[in-house]
């Protein structure tokens, strides 16, 4: 395998833990206080979801990456066996000529060498991959968990102003029916003072036109009583008037009958024969 391929094998993972440290001391976003509504809540679920398969994929991808790299690590461990083989069956080439074993030997210690380092390479590879592994696994998993610990915050959030909405609308209809209550008490007030103001007008109005209808009745009494006063004064006039008519009637007669009997005395005393 070139030696440029194995350090971009190498430094991949490096990245990638990099990236996870980076993605770890990241500040969760602020929240900024605005209005929720039914459609914003919905694009934030789809948010979410999309935030999720992204990630699904990203750990999809390095889990991909890890299975390339251990397949990667078994062929290099099948190359190490057939060196090995190899390097047995160069020694006991070696066997048969000094010459042979000597370079057997030295091609055996070669190809010990090599296997050691393509072991120790595949053996860093699958590290590396196995620490890629848990570094997206970790990665993932703090996601998940300040995504969980957002939509957490986030169901606290509107469930508090629920909260503060229903307690708003209920103090707010105590209010409308304490006020309700006032007005129906003042107006309740009012009218008991109008129609006290109104049976006090009617009782005065009352008592005037009895206070009146008493004045004119001992008025028409007093007038009555003056006309019966007159009456009696008229008729005790006309009485007496008339008793003075008959008095002096009855005198005018007695004088003219003491004349007339004066006259026959005098006629008989006068002509005492005549008779």
């Amino acid at each position: 395998m070139p030696k440029k391929a194995k350090s971009k094998e190498r430094s991949k993972p490096k990245l990638n833990i990099k990236k996870s440290k980076k993605g770890r001391r990241a500040a969760p976003p602020k929240r900024r206080k605005v209005a929720v509504s039914i459609p914003a809540l919905e694009a934030a679920a789809t948010k979410a979801a999309d935030f999720a398969a992204k990630h699904e994929a990203a750990a999809a991808e390095s889990k991909g990456a890890a299975e390339q790299r251990r397949a990667d690590a078994d062929a290099a461990r099948q190359e190490v066996t057939k060196l090995e083989a190899a390097a047995k069956k160069a020694k006991r080439d070696a066997a048969n000529s000094a010459a042979a074993v000597k370079e057997a030997n030295n091609r055996a210690a070669k190809l010990d060498a090599l296997a050691k380092k393509a072991r120790r390479e595949a053996t860093g590879r699958e590290a590396a991959a196995e620490r890629a592994r848990l570094a997206a696994a970790e990665k993932a998993r703090r996601e998940a968990a300040q995504q969980a610990k957002r939509e957490a915050a986030e169901k606290a959030r509107l469930e508090a102003i629920e909260r503060a909405k229903r307690k708003a609308a209920e103090k707010a209809e105590r209010d409308a029916t304490r006020k309700a209550e006032r007005e129906a008490a003042r107006q309740a007030k009012r009218e008991a003072a109008e129609k006290a103001k109104i049976e006090a007008a009617e009782r005065a109005q009352r008592e005037a036109a009895e206070k009146a209808e008493r004045e004119a009745a001992r008025k028409v009494e007093r007038e009555a009583a003056k006309e019966a006063k007159r009456e009696a004064a008229r008729i005790a006039k006309m009485e007496a008037s008339a008793q003075a008519k008959r008095e002096a009637a009855e005198k005018v007669e007695a004088e003219r009958e003491a004349a007339e009997r004066a006259e026959r005395e005098a006629a008989e005393t006068g002509n005492p024969g005549g008779r």
